[in-house]
C-alpha cells in the first residue's frame, strides 16, 4: 500500500541533504569534492576561503535564531576566570597539593583557594537574576548568558539553573577543547569558531555585563563592551566589576585620566561592586525594575 502523501502547509520541502551526507558516512566513504553534491550539504566547498563570509553570516544567524524561539532577549553576561573553582573543590585541591609537598602546586592551590568566593558569588548572583525573571513575563525576563566555559562562567549558568531558569553558552572552538559546562541548557549552548562573531552575540542581547576577575579572555570581552559604549557604538549598559580590589590593583585607569587618553567622565561608564546583592541592585536602579 502506497504511503500516504502529505499536504502539510509547514513541510520542509528541500532535499534531505543532511541524511544523504549521513548515509555516506555510514558506509564508510570518505568525504572528497563533489560537483555533484548540494551546496549547502558540501563541507568542503564551506570550509573555503572564499565561502568564509557565509560561515560569517552562519555563525551569526544560527544563535540568533536559537535564542529567538526560546524567547531569550535579554540577557546579563556574566564574564570571569574559567580557571577558579568551588570552594570545596579549591580545598580538596590544596589538600592534594600539600601532600605532594610541589611549592608550585602549592602557591596555585592556595591561589584557588583565595579565589573560590568569587565561584560562590558569582553562583549566587544568577540565582537572584532567575528568580526575579521567574516572576516577570516573558518579555521582561532577564536571561543569564556566559562564555559557557569552567570556572566563573560555570558557576553563573550554574546558579540559573539550580533556579530551573533557561540559561544561555556561547562556547569557541579552541586548540585545547573547552567543553560546555553542564549546567547550559542544551538547546542554548552554541560552538563559535570565531571569536568576532561569539563578542556580537555577547552584545546582542546584553542589558548587563559583569566582569568577576579573570586573565586576557575577561580583559578583551571587557574592553570591548566599555569601548562599545565609550564610542556610542552600543547603547549604555551597566558594566559591574566585581571584585574591586583585584580590579583597582590591576588597572590604574586614574593614569589614563591623569595622562588624557581618556576623559574623567569616561569612568563613569562602570561600577565596582563587592558582593551579588550591590550588583544586582545597579542594574534595578539603572531599569527601574520592580525588585
Amino acid at each position: 500500500m502506497d504511503a500516504p502523501v502529505s499536504h502539510d502547509l509547514n513541510e520542509r520541502r528541500l532535499a534531505d541533504a543532511w541524511a544523504e551526507l549521513q548515509s555516506h558516512a555510514n558506509e564508510g566513504f570518505p568525504l572528497e569534492a563533489d560537483a555533484y553534491r548540494l551546496a549547502f550539504a558540501d563541507p568542503e566547498f564551506l570550509l573555503r576561503r572564499e565561502t568564509r563570509g557565509i560561515r560569517f553570516q552562519l555563525e551569526m544567524l544560527k544563535p540568533d535564531l536559537a535564542q529567538h524561539d526560546a524567547g531569550i532577549e535579554n540577557t546579563i553576561v556574566v564574564f570571569g576566570s574559567a580557571r577558579f573553582r568551588e570552594t570545596s573543590e579549591a580545598q580538596e585541591q590544596l589538600v592534594r597539593a600539600e601532600r605532594s609537598g610541589d611549592a608550585r602546586e602549592i602557591a596555585r592551590a592556595k591561589a584557588l583557594v583565595r579565589n573560590a568566593h568569587y565561584y560562590d558569588q558569582s553562583r549566587e548572583f544568577a540565582r537572584t537574576v532567575a528568580r526575579y525573571s521567574a516572576q516577570c513575563p516573558k518579555a521582561d525576563q532577564l536571561f543569564i548568558c556566559t562564555g559557557g566555559g569552567p570556572g566563573i562562567m560555570e558557576a553563573a549558568n550554574r546558579g540559573a539553573h539550580d533556579e530551573g531558569a533557561l540559561t544561555v553558552g556561547l562556547n569557541i572552538a579552541l586548540p585545547h577543547e573547552q567543553a560546555a559546562n553542564p549546567y547550559v541548557s542544551p538547546a542554548l549552548s552554541f560552538k563559535f569558531h570565531y571569536f568576532a562573531l561569539r563578542k556580537m552575540h555577547f552584545m546582542m542581547r546584553a542589558k548587563a555585563l559583569l566582569a568577576f576577575p579573570g586573565g586576557f579572555g575577561t580583559l578583551d570581552e571587557l574592553f570591548e563592551v566599555i569601548t562599545l559604549v565609550q564610542c556610542k557604538k552600543s547603547k549604555p549598559v551597566p558594566i559591574l566589576l566585581f571584585g574591586s580590589d583585584y580590579w583597582k590593583r590591576l588597572i590604574n585607569l586614574d593614569l589614563l585620566v591623569e595622562e588624557g587618553t581618556i576623559s574623567p567622565d569616561d569612568l563613569n561608564l562602570f561600577n565596582y561592586v563587592d558582593d551579588p546583592q550591590t550588583a544586582w541592585q545597579h542594574i534595578v536602579d539603572f531599569y527601574s525594575l520592580k525588585s
